[in-house]
């Protein structure tokens, strides 16, 4: 899930991978070079996390989405939780990496997700709230 994780109910799962790829991609593009080349660095980075967290989302189904909820909800910061889609094959890996507030909403975690999908092994970062129904929402 931000990978693909967690879809809210105008975005489909594809959607919410690529916004949080890309975000997670430009984060790292922003560490890499300085003046335009800094400019041009973020902008392949979100590129590339786009189509990367776009895969992860793309790969997960509602079981999938409810393991990454469980994980957000239950587990400890740094611990993973690990599953394979009985029915894709696809790996995921979901850490919680951090407990953190965001827009007044004090129930919030940055994640990492990590997937290998056909061998190729993908990761996105992202961060997800907890909404009031108990549900978790990708929110960057």
């Amino acid at each position: 899930m931000s990978t693909g994780l967690i879809a809210c109910a105008d975005m489909n799962k594809e959607d919410v991978g690529t916004i949080s790829g890309a975000v997670a991609g430009g984060l790292i593009g922003s560490t890499i070079g300085g003046g335009s080349g800094k400019v041009a660095a973020i902008g392949l980075g979100a590129m590339a996390g786009a189509v990367l967290g776009g895969s992860i989302g793309k790969s997960m189904d509602e079981l999938d989405r409810i393991k990454a909820q469980q994980a957000l909800e239950s587990n400890a910061i740094g611990q993973p939780a690990y599953w394979t889609n009985k029915k894709s094959g696809t790996q995921y890996k979901v850490v919680p990496v951090k407990n953190v507030a965001y827009r007044g909403n004090r129930y919030c975690r940055e994640y990492t997700t990590q997937a290998t999908i056909a061998g190729k092994t993908q990761q996105v970062y992202g961060t997800a709230c907890r909404r009031p129904d108990g549900t978790w929402k990708i929110v960057k």
